[in-house]
C-alpha cells in the first residue's frame, strides 16, 4: 500500500529524480519505497508525510481516504483518559518497525503461534499496528485464507509500565486486548505480557502469555519470521521466547 500511495503522489511531479532530490532521499532508495521493497525510517517517513501533507497511514490505507475519518479516542470527552495514553506513547517506549510475537495457540493448547506485525507512529501522535492471522489458523477454522480476511489492525497506547493495544479484524469481526511490558535484555528489544481474546464463556482459552521481539525495519528478519509464521511446537520456538513464555507454567 505504501508503494502504491507513493507512486500516486509522485505523479504530480515532473520526474522521480527531482522529487527524490526535494525529499533529500537517494533515488535508488526512493524507487525501493515505491516498489514496496523497503520501508522508510521514522525520520524519513515523517519527512515524506510532511512534504505531501499526509500522515503515516499512507503505510496502510489508500491515500485518497486519509483525513476523512472522524477523531474519536482523542475527542474532548476521552482526551484525558484513552487519549492521554495515545499521546504519551513515544518512539523510545515502543519503536517503529517489525515485531515477531509468540504465544500459545487458543485453538491448539499444545501448540504455539508465531506471527509478525508492523508498528508505526503517525505524525498526529497516534501509534498503529498491523498484521495477519496465520494461514494455518484460518485453515483450521474453515475460514478464507485471503490477505483481506486474515488482516488485523489496532491502536497502541501507553500504559503505566508498558503498552496496551486493541486489535480487530476487518468489520470488527474479532477483538483482542494486549498488554506488554519491556523486559531487560541485551538489545532491550523484548516485551512480555499477555493477550486476551473476546469470546463467549465456554469457548476455550481466552488469555495467554505473549512475547514481542522488535526486529527493526529491515525486510530480511521480517521475511524470515513471515516464512515461519503459524503453528509451532514448544521446542521449535526461539530459545529466549520459550524461556519467557514458560510453557510448563500455567498462566493465571
Amino acid at each position: 500500500m505504501f508503494g502504491t500511495n507513493l507512486r500516486q503522489l509522485a505523479q504530480n511531479y515532473p520526474s522521480i529524480s527531482e522529487l527524490a532530490r526535494r525529499l533529500e532521499i537517494n533515488r535508488t532508495q526512493f524507487n525501493r519505497y515505491m516498489s514496496g521493497e523497503s520501508f522508510p525510517r521514522p525520520d524519513t517517513l515523517d519527512r515524506i508525510c510532511a512534504f505531501f501533507d499526509v500522515d503515516a497511514r499512507i503505510l496502510l490505507e489508500p491515500v485518497d481516504t486519509i483525513g476523512r475519518q472522524p477523531v474519536v479516542l482523542d475527542s474532548p470527552f476521552l482526551a484525558g483518559f484513552l487519549g492521554h495514553g495515545i499521546s504519551q506513547l513515544t518512539e523510545a517506549m515502543f519503536p517503529t518497525g517489525f515485531y515477531r510475537f509468540t504465544r500459545r495457540s487458543f485453538i491448539h493448547s499444545d501448540k504455539f503461534i508465531i506471527g509478525l506485525v508492523y508498528v508505526f507512529h503517525s505524525t498526529n501522535t497516534a501509534t498503529f499496528i498491523k498484521g495477519y492471522e496465520a494461514r494455518d489458523s484460518m485453515r483450521f477454522q474453515g475460514l478464507p485464507e485471503t490477505p483481506r480476511m486474515r488482516e488485523f489492525r489496532g491502536l497502541v497506547t501507553a500504559h503505566e509500565d508498558g503498552v496496551a493495544f486493541v486489535l480487530s479484524r476487518r468489520n470488527a469481526m474479532t477483538y483482542s486486548f494486549n498488554y506488554l511490558s519491556r523486559i531487560s535484555s541485551i538489545e532491550n528489544n523484548f516485551w512480555l505480557g499477555y493477550v486476551a481474546r473476546t469470546v463467549r464463556d465456554g469457548s476455550g482459552e481466552r488469555v495467554t502469555r505473549m512475547v514481542y521481539e522488535h526486529l527493526g525495519q529491515k525486510m530480511g528478519p521480517a521475511l524470515n519470521t513471515a516464512r515461519s509464521a503459524g503453528f509451532a511446537d514448544a521446542e521449535d520456538l526461539q530459545p529466549y521466547h520459550r524461556h519467557l513464555l514458560r510453557p510448563d507454567d500455567p498462566f493465571y
